[in-house]
């Protein structure tokens, strides 16, 4: 369409694209023909941990944060931030440390909520399943 005379504007209102995004598809058909066009992998950003610091985040994880000093029983994002502050200086937002915990394969465990003040025996006569009698 570009050969023909229709400006990028133009074919980029043909497709739904951004103008801009036309353009650099121009440049590149125009620098390297049809291999210019071809998408290139994305590699993103680069991990921020190294190797090793990867692999003893993972064996700290597989821890008790109280085996490592921390209060906490369980892991979660802003506790592994803060943990990677600590070890390594490295500033790490919790969403990302979360996204960390898909990756290394291990999933985040929530305390059970526990009901301030609540009466034990009123919890029990409540539950869907009554409770097995010990023989």
């Amino acid at each position: 369409m570009i050969s023909r005379g229709m400006s990028c504007g133009d074919v980029a209102g043909w497709l739904g694209q951004d103008p801009t995004t036309v353009e650099r598809w121009v440049k590149r058909f125009n620098g390297d023909g049809c291999d210019g066009l071809r998408e290139g992998e994305h590699t993103g950003r680069p991990k921020r941990l190294t190797p090793t610091q990867w692999d003893d985040t993972w064996a700290a994880l597989r821890q008790s944060p109280r085996d490592l000093g921390y209060l906490q029983n369980l892991w979660d994002g802003k506790l592994l931030s803060h943990h990677l502050a600590v070890s390594y200086g490295i500033m790490i937002g919790v969403r990302q440390c979360q996204r960390m915990f898909h990756e290394m394969d291990l999933r985040l465990r929530k305390p059970r909520p526990v009901i301030a003040n609540a009466d034990p025996e009123a919890q029990a006569a409540y539950k869907k399943t009554p409770p097995h009698d010990e023989p």
